[in-house]
């Protein structure tokens, strides 16, 4: 039944049936489905990052089947043009009257939930293209405006290793993302049941066990839950230290990070903490919900010098010494 007036109970809900759906094709990486439903949960987008055959497509694929959502995907390749992605204008001629016109066919961005495929493989221009998607909602076509179906999400995956033939994310997209997940290796038991599960006939496809309108509901319940002003202080603390030509900068930005975060992650650090809470049937977000979103919010936000790089110390290491040197509490 659709959940038009959600508790936190029934949102907690069908946050563990959706879980528990992606868990019965999708072995082990539950930090990682968790991160990718709190997420979705808030209605922001998703970039998931890892080496091949660490089953990134395929998380994405079984989510949009346990949802009544329309569902799209996108290889990007280095010839992707962008009318590819959003559409374009074509002619068309009425043979029973001559007549022609110019009728707008969709492209494959118009869909609830967009899987955009090594995004990392095609141009800039063509990454671009899923600016003004992502951000407002919409795409612009022969300077008319196309709204996008509602609720939007987009997913993106990326291989880090592989660079020939590859494309670095603008900085202006990266922080579209709301979280930036990064996907490892099974545990050998974890490798073990996958192996033995997926070289026998399947047992199934994931069960549809939401609609739009339930997560539509839940988008609006996670902006209802509050955050104590301690949170909120620590959340902005936290995110200005990660810039090194502020007065708030933290020691280990000053000596090896070039460029900090901006206000929009203070912002996915409070988002993504209620929707943490609400998966975990909490009506608050707790100073341990930030720190818990702290890297996959940061990550992809905090860009490190060549002092760093020459240390070998990465965005992720950076952002673990920042929780030990910024206090929870002022």
């Amino acid at each position: 039944m659709p959940l038009r007036a959600p508790s936190i109970d029934d949102a907690a809900l069908l946050g563990q049936r959706l879980e528990a759906e992606l868990g019965r094709t999708i072995v082990g990486q539950r930090p990682v489905l968790r991160e990718i439903l709190t997420t979705f949960f808030a209605g922001g987008h998703c970039l998931l990052r890892g080496v091949p055959g660490l089953a990134k497509t395929l998380i994405i694929k079984t989510l949009a089947r346990t949802v009544d959502l329309s569902f799209n995907r996108i290889q990007f390749t280095p010839d992707l043009m962008p009318s590819d992605i959003v559409g374009a204008e074509v002619i068309e001629e009425d043979r029973s009257t001559g007549r022609r016109e110019v009728r707008f066919m969709q492209g494959p961005v118009f869909a609830h939930i967009l899987l955009a495929d090594e995004i990392n493989r095609t141009p800039p221009r063509t990454q671009a293209a899923l600016l003004e998607a992502m951000q407002e909602r919409q795409v612009t076509v022969g300077g008319v405006r196309y709204d996008l179906p509602s609720p939007q999400f987009v997913l993106a995956t990326q291989n880090p290793i592989e660079q020939e033939g590859t494309y670095s994310l603008p900085e202006a997209q990266l922080d579209r993302f709301l979280l930036n997940v990064v996907i490892g290796y099974p545990s050998a038991a974890e490798e073990r049941q996958m192996l033995a599960q997926t070289t026998v006939a399947p047992t199934g496809r994931p069960q549809v066990v939401a609609t739009g309108e339930d997560i539509a509901a839940v988008h609006g319940l996670v902006r209802e839950i509050p955050a104590a002003s301690n949170v909120v202080d620590y959340a902005t603390r936290l995110v200005r230290a990660t810039r090194p030509d502020g007065g708030e900068a933290a020691t280990v930005v000053s000596k090896y990070v070039r460029w900090g975060a901006g206000p929009r992650a203070g912002q996915a650090l409070l988002l993504c903490g209620k929707a943490r809470a609400l998966l975990e049937g909490r009506a608050t977000v707790a100073l341990e919900d930030v720190q818990a979103l702290a890297l996959p919010v940061l990550r992809h936000r905090v860009l490190v010098n060549f002092q760093a790089e020459a240390e070998g110390l990465d965005a992720d290491a950076i952002v673990a010494r920042l929780l030990t040197e910024v206090p929870s509490r002022a």
